[in-house]
Protein backbone atom coordinates (compact mmCIF):
# COMPACT_ATOMS: atom_id res chain seq x y z
CA UNK A 1 0.00 0.00 0.00
CA UNK A 2 1.09 3.67 -0.82
CA UNK A 3 -0.35 6.91 -0.30
CA UNK A 4 -1.96 8.93 -3.05
CA UNK A 5 0.12 12.11 -3.92
CA UNK A 6 -3.21 14.18 -3.43
CA UNK A 7 -3.15 13.32 0.18
CA UNK A 8 -0.07 14.74 1.30
CA UNK A 9 -0.90 18.42 2.09
CA UNK A 10 -3.76 17.02 3.63
CA UNK A 11 -1.53 14.85 6.09
CA UNK A 12 0.91 17.25 7.02
CA UNK A 13 -2.51 19.61 8.11
CA UNK A 14 -3.53 16.53 10.01
CA UNK A 15 -0.38 16.01 12.12
CA UNK A 16 0.08 19.20 12.30
CA UNK A 17 -2.81 20.07 14.01
CA UNK A 18 -2.20 16.95 16.15
CA UNK A 19 0.94 17.73 17.42
CA UNK A 20 -0.80 21.51 18.13
CA UNK A 21 -4.02 20.16 19.93
CA UNK A 22 -1.33 18.19 21.97
CA UNK A 23 0.94 20.95 23.06
CA UNK A 24 -1.79 23.25 24.22
CA UNK A 25 -3.66 20.23 25.97
CA UNK A 26 0.23 20.24 27.76
CA UNK A 27 -0.21 24.04 28.19
CA UNK A 28 -3.24 24.74 29.55
CA UNK A 29 -3.96 21.64 31.26
CA UNK A 30 -1.29 19.77 32.85
CA UNK A 31 -2.93 18.53 35.65
CA UNK A 32 -6.04 17.47 33.86
CA UNK A 33 -4.30 14.45 32.38
CA UNK A 34 -7.65 12.71 32.07
CA UNK A 35 -8.72 15.09 29.70
CA UNK A 36 -6.12 14.56 27.11
CA UNK A 37 -7.00 10.71 26.32
CA UNK A 38 -10.28 10.92 24.32
CA UNK A 39 -8.97 14.39 23.11
CA UNK A 40 -5.66 13.15 21.64
CA UNK A 41 -7.83 9.76 20.69
CA UNK A 42 -10.51 11.19 18.79
CA UNK A 43 -7.53 13.14 16.87
CA UNK A 44 -5.37 10.58 15.96
CA UNK A 45 -8.21 8.35 14.51
CA UNK A 46 -9.02 11.78 12.47
CA UNK A 47 -5.28 11.10 11.30
CA UNK A 48 -5.48 7.92 10.94
CA UNK A 49 -8.71 8.25 8.31
CA UNK A 50 -7.01 10.93 6.52
CA UNK A 51 -4.33 8.20 5.57
CA UNK A 52 -6.35 6.02 4.96
CA UNK A 53 -9.00 7.90 2.57
CA UNK A 54 -5.64 8.67 0.59
CA UNK A 55 -4.43 4.82 0.11
CA UNK A 56 -3.42 3.32 -2.64
CA UNK A 57 -3.82 -0.51 -1.86
CA UNK A 58 -1.40 -3.32 -4.06
CA UNK A 59 -3.81 -5.00 -6.45
CA UNK A 60 -2.72 -7.85 -9.31
CA UNK A 61 -4.92 -5.55 -12.10
CA UNK A 62 -4.43 -7.31 -15.82
CA UNK A 63 -5.66 -6.04 -18.76
CA UNK A 64 -7.68 -7.65 -20.83
CA UNK A 65 -9.06 -5.95 -23.84
CA UNK A 66 -12.65 -7.37 -23.98
CA UNK A 67 -13.50 -6.43 -21.16
CA UNK A 68 -14.41 -2.97 -19.41
CA UNK A 69 -13.32 -3.09 -15.65
CA UNK A 70 -14.90 -0.67 -12.98
CA UNK A 71 -13.65 2.53 -12.92
CA UNK A 72 -13.93 3.01 -8.83
CA UNK A 73 -14.19 1.42 -6.01
CA UNK A 74 -17.64 1.58 -4.36
CA UNK A 75 -21.05 0.39 -4.32
CA UNK A 76 -23.78 -0.15 -7.45
CA UNK A 77 -26.27 2.28 -6.67
CA UNK A 78 -27.85 2.77 -10.00
CA UNK A 79 -28.04 0.40 -13.47
CA UNK A 80 -30.58 1.83 -15.61
CA UNK A 81 -31.09 3.39 -19.00
CA UNK A 82 -31.06 7.30 -19.47
CA UNK A 83 -30.88 10.41 -21.90
CA UNK A 84 -26.99 11.60 -21.63
CA UNK A 85 -27.29 15.24 -22.78
CA UNK A 86 -23.49 16.38 -22.97
CA UNK A 87 -21.80 13.98 -25.66
CA UNK A 88 -24.02 11.46 -27.34
CA UNK A 89 -27.20 12.92 -27.43
CA UNK A 90 -28.85 9.89 -27.19
CA UNK A 91 -30.20 6.85 -24.42
CA UNK A 92 -27.43 4.91 -22.94
CA UNK A 93 -27.05 2.38 -20.15
CA UNK A 94 -26.00 4.35 -17.34
CA UNK A 95 -23.86 2.33 -14.32
CA UNK A 96 -23.19 4.54 -11.25
CA UNK A 97 -20.97 3.53 -8.43
CA UNK A 98 -21.25 5.29 -4.95
CA UNK A 99 -17.47 5.83 -3.17
CA UNK A 100 -18.03 6.47 0.55
CA UNK A 101 -15.31 8.19 2.27
CA UNK A 102 -14.26 4.76 3.17
CA UNK A 103 -13.53 3.16 -0.27
CA UNK A 104 -10.61 3.74 -2.37
CA UNK A 105 -10.56 7.01 -4.21
CA UNK A 106 -8.56 6.38 -7.01
CA UNK A 107 -10.64 6.50 -10.18
CA UNK A 108 -8.99 4.30 -13.15
CA UNK A 109 -9.35 3.54 -16.82
CA UNK A 110 -12.02 0.99 -17.14
CA UNK A 111 -10.36 0.45 -21.10
CA UNK A 112 -7.22 1.09 -23.15
CA UNK A 113 -7.87 3.79 -26.45
CA UNK A 114 -8.30 7.33 -26.65
CA UNK A 115 -9.73 10.36 -24.85
CA UNK A 116 -12.10 11.67 -27.78
CA UNK A 117 -13.56 14.19 -25.01
CA UNK A 118 -12.77 15.65 -21.43
CA UNK A 119 -14.86 18.78 -19.64
CA UNK A 120 -15.02 19.83 -16.41
CA UNK A 121 -18.44 21.34 -14.98
CA UNK A 122 -18.20 23.56 -11.83
CA UNK A 123 -21.70 22.26 -10.25
CA UNK A 124 -23.63 22.13 -6.80
CA UNK A 125 -22.49 19.38 -3.91
CA UNK A 126 -25.38 17.08 -3.69
CA UNK A 127 -25.43 14.31 -1.77
CA UNK A 128 -23.59 11.55 -4.36
CA UNK A 129 -27.01 9.26 -4.94
CA UNK A 130 -29.27 12.18 -5.44
CA UNK A 131 -30.62 11.80 -9.10
CA UNK A 132 -29.73 15.08 -10.20
CA UNK A 133 -25.97 14.93 -8.90
CA UNK A 134 -24.99 13.42 -12.31
CA UNK A 135 -26.22 16.86 -14.31
CA UNK A 136 -26.20 19.46 -11.43
CA UNK A 137 -23.00 18.67 -9.17
CA UNK A 138 -19.52 19.62 -10.17
CA UNK A 139 -18.31 17.10 -12.27
CA UNK A 140 -16.08 16.14 -14.95
CA UNK A 141 -16.85 14.12 -18.27
CA UNK A 142 -14.15 11.83 -20.36
CA UNK A 143 -15.04 9.51 -23.42
CA UNK A 144 -12.93 6.60 -23.95
CA UNK A 145 -13.18 5.21 -26.90
CA UNK A 146 -11.31 2.27 -28.47
CA UNK A 147 -12.33 -0.09 -32.13
CA UNK A 148 -14.77 -2.27 -29.90
CA UNK A 149 -17.18 0.41 -27.44
CA UNK A 150 -17.36 3.98 -26.86
CA UNK A 151 -17.94 4.77 -23.32
CA UNK A 152 -18.52 8.19 -21.25
CA UNK A 153 -17.17 8.17 -17.42
CA UNK A 154 -18.48 10.78 -14.94
CA UNK A 155 -16.46 11.53 -12.44
CA UNK A 156 -19.08 13.72 -9.73
CA UNK A 157 -18.67 15.58 -6.53
CA UNK A 158 -20.37 14.78 -3.31
CA UNK A 159 -21.93 16.53 -0.78
CA UNK A 160 -18.27 16.20 1.38
CA UNK A 161 -16.34 16.44 -1.99
CA UNK A 162 -14.76 19.89 -3.19
CA UNK A 163 -12.38 18.71 -5.38
CA UNK A 164 -12.02 16.59 -8.61
CA UNK A 165 -8.79 15.70 -9.89
CA UNK A 166 -8.72 14.82 -13.62
CA UNK A 167 -5.26 13.88 -14.89
CA UNK A 168 -6.55 13.06 -18.69
CA UNK A 169 -7.14 15.16 -21.70
CA UNK A 170 -8.73 14.73 -24.98
CA UNK A 171 -6.29 13.28 -27.58
CA UNK A 172 -4.30 11.22 -24.73
CA UNK A 173 -3.72 7.82 -25.29
CA UNK A 174 -4.37 5.41 -22.11
CA UNK A 175 -4.16 1.73 -20.88
CA UNK A 176 -6.84 0.23 -18.97
CA UNK A 177 -6.26 0.18 -14.93
CA UNK A 178 -4.00 3.28 -14.81
CA UNK A 179 -5.04 5.93 -12.95
CA UNK A 180 -7.16 9.14 -14.51
CA UNK A 181 -8.27 10.52 -11.69
CA UNK A 182 -9.12 11.07 -7.83
CA UNK A 183 -12.33 12.81 -5.93
CA UNK A 184 -11.82 13.92 -2.66
CA UNK A 185 -14.06 13.58 0.43
CA UNK A 186 -16.75 11.19 -0.91
CA UNK A 187 -18.22 11.18 -4.63
CA UNK A 188 -19.60 8.84 -7.76
CA UNK A 189 -18.75 7.59 -10.89
CA UNK A 190 -21.22 6.89 -13.47
CA UNK A 191 -20.14 5.11 -16.67
CA UNK A 192 -22.71 5.44 -19.68
CA UNK A 193 -22.89 2.35 -22.06
CA UNK A 194 -24.36 1.57 -25.38
CA UNK A 195 -27.61 0.41 -25.04
CA UNK A 196 -27.84 -3.41 -25.05
CA UNK A 197 -24.59 -3.72 -23.38
CA UNK A 198 -24.46 -6.77 -20.76
CA UNK A 199 -23.99 -5.81 -17.22
CA UNK A 200 -21.93 -8.55 -15.00
CA UNK A 201 -22.55 -6.38 -11.98
CA UNK A 202 -26.25 -5.65 -10.26
CA UNK A 203 -27.39 -3.00 -7.55
CA UNK A 204 -25.81 -3.40 -4.22
CA UNK A 205 -22.75 -4.97 -5.50
CA UNK A 206 -19.64 -3.79 -4.11
CA UNK A 207 -16.92 -3.20 -6.50
CA UNK A 208 -13.16 -2.45 -7.01
CA UNK A 209 -11.45 -0.11 -9.30
CA UNK A 210 -9.08 -2.10 -11.88
CA UNK A 211 -10.42 -5.65 -10.63
CA UNK A 212 -14.02 -6.14 -10.84
CA UNK A 213 -15.53 -6.87 -14.43
CA UNK A 214 -18.14 -4.66 -15.45
CA UNK A 215 -19.07 -5.63 -18.97
CA UNK A 216 -17.62 -8.38 -21.45
CA UNK A 217 -17.17 -7.30 -25.20
CA UNK A 218 -17.67 -9.52 -28.31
Amino acid sequence: MRIHREGYKYIVIATALWLLIALLLYSYTPNIPLLWAPILLICFLLWFWVIWFFRIPNRNMQRNEQLVIAPADGKVVVIEETFEPEYYKDKRLQVSIFMSPLNVHVNRNPISGLVRYQKYHPGKYLVAWHPKASTENERTTIVFENERTSLLVRQIAGALARRICCYVKEGDSVTQHEEFGFIRFGSRVDIFFPVGTPIDVKIGDNVKGGITILSRMS
